[in-house]
Formats: structure tokens, sequence, C-alpha cells
């Protein structure tokens, strides 16, 4: 498996690299994860204290039927998180698939990009290469998680390295773009990537567990987004027994200590 470093922090590695969410977006399917931008140094502070060595921030809500804001709006929220976090020595990945939102937080100190929609704009591509910055690419076609079986998923991994590839982007974390990001999308299949998530690494690089509180996980117990907790660690505890590299979370103390309780177990 490929493996590089972001600053000085080594992805793939053999023990899981714990990513927290700074959703610094009101309009979240998760309204619990919400952060003011007046506690953005609090919350990022406080997470890393917890175990969180990348900084995930998002300033926009993927989720189907979220309301829509404009990319100059995310731009403002991106900046003004980013002016408060300037110095601090964290690593940071931005959560945008807009060129233009990724450029303005190119001039502060970011590490990483992370594209929900797996460089189907070459212009984000173009940027994230002359950058020189590793991405976490998801896998999409024509657009954000619209793979649905798993041979779609597999080919939308394939259109993605191959775009990946002609901006001679290697540093890869690869998504494959688990949830509800198209309408069509049903839980059965969130559930059958979980199942086949091992098979994976026949990409050779390191896969990103991304499974914080999502629908599937709703569907099956019944619970909303604020009770997913339970839930969440389990599928997490599975991903990481499965090989996952980067696990993606909302909740840092407890998904730490899955980290620490799973890889104690199978190291014996």
């Amino acid at each position: 498996m490929r493996t590089f470093y972001i600053k000085s922090l080594h992805i793939g590695r053999p023990y899981p690299v714990l990513m927290g969410v700074l959703n610094i977006s009101p309009e979240s399917f998760y309204p619990g994860s919400f952060v003011p931008i007046s506690s953005v140094q609090e919350t990022a502070e406080r997470m890393v204290q917890n175990g969180a060595e990348i900084l995930d921030i998002g300033a926009r809500s993927t989720a189907p039927g979220s309301p829509i804001i404009s990319v100059s709006e995310e731009i403002s929220r991106i900046k003004d998180c980013l002016s408060r976090l300037e110095g601090e020595g964290y690593i940071i990945s931005i959560d945008t698939m807009y060129p233009d939102v990724l450029d303005a937080a190119l001039h502060f100190d970011i590490s990483l990009a992370n594209d929900i929609s797996g460089l189907i704009n070459p212009e984000l591509g173009a940027l994230i290469a002359d950058a020189g910055i590793p991405a976490i690419l998801m896998a999409s076609r024509e657009k954000p998680g619209d793979a649905q079986s798993w041979e779609d998923t597999h080919d939308a991994i394939k259109d993605v390295l191959s775009r990946a590839h002609e901006h001679d982007i290697e540093d890869i974390i690869l998504d494959p773009g688990i949830g509800k990001w198209i309408p069509e999308r049903t839980a059965e299949k969130d559930w059958d990537l979980c199942r086949h998530f091992h098979e994976l690494h026949q990409y050779n690089l390191p896969l990103l567990a991304a499974v914080s509180r999502k629908s599937f996980i709703g569907e099956l117990t019944g619970r909303t987004p604020q009770d997913r907790l339970a839930g969440t660690l389990a599928v997490t505890s599975t991903l990481i027994e499965k090989g996952a590299s980067v696990i993606r979370a909302h909740d840092i103390p407890e998904t730490r200590d899955v980290i620490k309780t799973v890889m104690h177990f199978l190291r014996g």
C-alpha cells in the first residue's frame, strides 16, 4: 500500500489516523456537530487534545435536501475559520468540491484537500497538484457519490484514479463513498459497501472510513443523527478490522477509544 506523510503524520501506517469533523455549516444533517465561528479555536484545541490528528473543515452541507449556499458564502466561512486557526500548527483538511473555495483556503496553512466529487472538476485537480498537497478522493463518476452498486463503486474509483493520474496526484486517501449522497442510494447499498470494504485494498491506497452518524445506521436502528453514536462506533470498529487507514468522526474521544481497543485486540 502507498504511504505518505502530511507534515509529520504518517498516512497508511498500521495504526489508523483519527480525522475530526470541524463542521462550520449550520445546515448540517447533524445539528449537534455545528461549530459557530466564535467557538472554532476552543473546539479545535479540544478535538486535538482528545486525539484528533487531522481537522477536516467543512462549510457546506452535502446531504440530499440540504439548503444550498453560494460559493462566496462557503469561501467566507472557510476564511473566517482558518484565520482563527492560523499559526496553531494543526493539520487541516478542507472539505470542498469547489476550486474557488480551495484556492481561498490555500492562502492559509492547510495540508489536505477532501473532494467528494473525485476531481470531476479538472480545475480542482490542477489546484491540488500545483499546491502539492495530498487529497481524499471519493468514488464519483458524474456527480458526488453517484455510484450505487459494488460494481458501480469500482467503476467510479477507476474514473477517479484516472483523473488523479492526469494531474499527477499520487498521494491519495481513497473514500469509497459510504452514505446517502443521492436520493436513489439505499441503506442496503451502504451496508454492502461496508461488508466488502476490505476488498478495496486492491487499489493499494490508504482507505477512509467515513460513516459517522450516517443515515444507513439510522435506518437500521431507528435513531436520529443525535442518537446514532453506538451504531457509528460499531460500524467503525468493523471497518478498522477491515483495514481503514483514516477514520473520519464527529465524536473524537469515543472514536479514539474504539481505535485503541480494536487495535489492541487485533495485535494480541
